[in-house]
């Protein structure tokens, strides 16, 4: 029976605070403290404070602790399903909609419009990368991670997984 409190408790709030962004928590602090009484207030704003300093989305990171700690790791895997159903199911629909209606024009046109709004927004992205990159680690650094990831997936053809990682090995070691 805790599972499924569990993923009530993390459903609900994902489909009314949709992204899983900062308009959740309220919704959540109201499962959690308010109605399932598992943690206290001074609990729920720690668990808040731990989700704020770790990487990505606040609602997962919340969830995989509330569940963990009222249902061990299964808890966790329930609560993690919970948070992010919601998105997932109106993704599906969505996109069951966009190949249902794939020939009409007026998605053609959409996707005509939306690719270069999309290459625009990557392109600011890995100017902001370089720009940050160049700032923390000096241009030679950057230059090099650079060089050697092109060569790796270009001419060695080596997975990007694999060079992405193999990067994130030669900043803990040498940019640390």
């Amino acid at each position: 029976m805790i599972y499924l409190h569990i993923f009530l408790a993390l459903f609900i709030p994902g489909i009314l605070g949709y992204g899983g962004g900062p308009s959740s928590i309220p919704l959540i602090e109201a499962e959690v403290v308010d109605r399932y009484h598992w943690m206290t207030v001074q609990e729920f704003s720690e668990v808040l404070a731990m989700g704020n300093a770790l990487p990505g989305p606040i609602a997962t990171k919340m969830a995989g602790y509330i569940g963990y700690s009222q249902g061990g790791v299964l808890g966790a895997i329930v609560a993690e399903f919970a948070t992010v159903a919601p998105s997932l199911i109106l993704m599906i629909a969505l996109l069951s909609l966009l190949m249902k209606h794939k020939e009409s024009p007026r998605v053609k046109n959409m996707t005509t419009v939306v690719r270069p709004v999309i290459a625009v927004l990557l392109g600011v992205m890995t100017y902001d990368f370089i720009f940050q990159a160049y700032h923390d680690f000096g241009i030679w650094q950057m230059l090099f991670i650079g060089v050697v990831s092109f060569i790796l997936m270009e001419k060695v053809k080596v997975h990007p997984a694999y060079v992405i990682a193999g990067a994130l090995v030669y900043g803990g070691f040498f940019l640390a």
